[in-house]
């Protein structure tokens, strides 16, 4: 006789089998675990609404426990930072030109870090510092003297404390202290108490959700800037078809052409593999990649060197020296 009063078994969901795993004491194997419930709830679920995204957000979760400070940081070389002694006309300049809403504040040398400005501060300054002048338009328009922005960045007083953390610090750690403390703007210290590198909560963030792109974005040739003669600073996602375009090369040939996209991608697949940061990779057209950026899992930010490439002129020119 069946039991018509008895229940049936309801499908677990996959927040609940994710939640279920969390429960557990965390273990050597709990990262491996956790992603298995994503392949194996795919896999039994293939219609359902968790999407690409999701998935791809619920790994970088995953992952970003594993990452240290110095994993996502933005270098020593890369930071973008402004003396206390310069004036907040130099300040406005510096802001312009990084598209950035925070600029750390330095003492005499970057190793002596006062603090950061953030841009809204700087806005609020220009407005209360300037003077409202009718205009032909509805609302007054601000003129700010150039005794005003001759004030020393050191004199304004909008300098806002910033967090001083070791390069082996968990990344999760950081972006929890960044929320308590409400800073969001670290420098990372090296053993000799130098600054090694920049992390903002941004950056931390885009660990896990991906890379945010704003209006500053849009165009890809802003993914790469002439840093100095033969030298380029390049965002890994830039498209190849822009290198090749503004440096006057080839860099992948036409049965080629599929293996890959971005720049990143191109350096990965000519590596084999993620190059750590410092490493340099050769290309057969004579550019150099230094790595300046990157994580177990991508490049970042690459410095291009441009080197010419020798010539056949050049090249029988030297044989007929010898």
């Amino acid at each position: 006789m069946s039991n018509d009063n008895a229940e049936v078994p309801r499908r677990e969901s996959f927040v609940q089998k994710l939640t279920r795993k969390l429960r557990k004491p965390r273990d050597k194997g709990l990262r491996e675990g956790l992603e298995s419930v994503i392949d194996t709830h795919h896999a039994e679920n293939p219609d359902d609404d968790l999407g690409h995204e999701t998935k791809s957000m619920m790994r970088n979760l995953i992952t970003f426990s594993d990452l240290r400070v110095d994993d996502v940081m933005v270098p020593r070389a890369d930071i973008i930072a402004i003396e206390d002694s310069s004036s907040m006309r130099e300040l406005l300049v510096k802001f312009h030109e990084a598209n950035h809403s925070r600029v750390p504040v330095y003492r005499e040398t970057l190793d002596d870090v006062a603090g950061m400005i953030h841009v809204k501060d700087f806005m609020r300054w220009m407005s209360d510092t300037g003077q409202k002048r009718k205009s032909k338009s509805k609302s007054a328009s601000i003129t700010v003297s150039a005794a005003a922005l001759a004030t020393t960045v050191k004199q304004s007083g909008l300098c806002r404390d910033v967090l001083f953390v070791p390069p082996s610090m968990p990344a999760a750690d950081l972006l929890v202290k960044m929320q308590a403390s409400h800073i969001h703007l670290a420098i990372v210290i090296d053993e000799y108490g130098g600054s090694d590198g920049l992390i903002s909560i941004e950056d931390l963030v885009e660990e896990i959700v991906g890379d945010i792109s704003d209006e500053h974005d849009t165009d890809e040739e802003k993914l790469i800037k002439k840093q100095d003669e033969g030298i380029y600073v390049a965002d890994a996602r830039v498209q190849i078809s822009v290198v090749d375009e503004m440096l006057g090369v080839d860099l992948l040939s036409d049965e080629d052409e599929d293996e890959a996209d971005t720049l990143g991608g191109l350096i990965f697949e000519m590596a084999g593999r993620v190059p750590a940061r410092g490493e340099i990779i050769k290309h057969i057209s004579g550019l150099e990649f230094e790595i300046l950026q990157s994580d177990p899992r991508r490049v970042k930010r690459i410095r291009i060197h441009v080197k010419k490439a020798e010539t056949n002129a050049d090249a029988a020119a030297g044989e007929s020296g010898d």
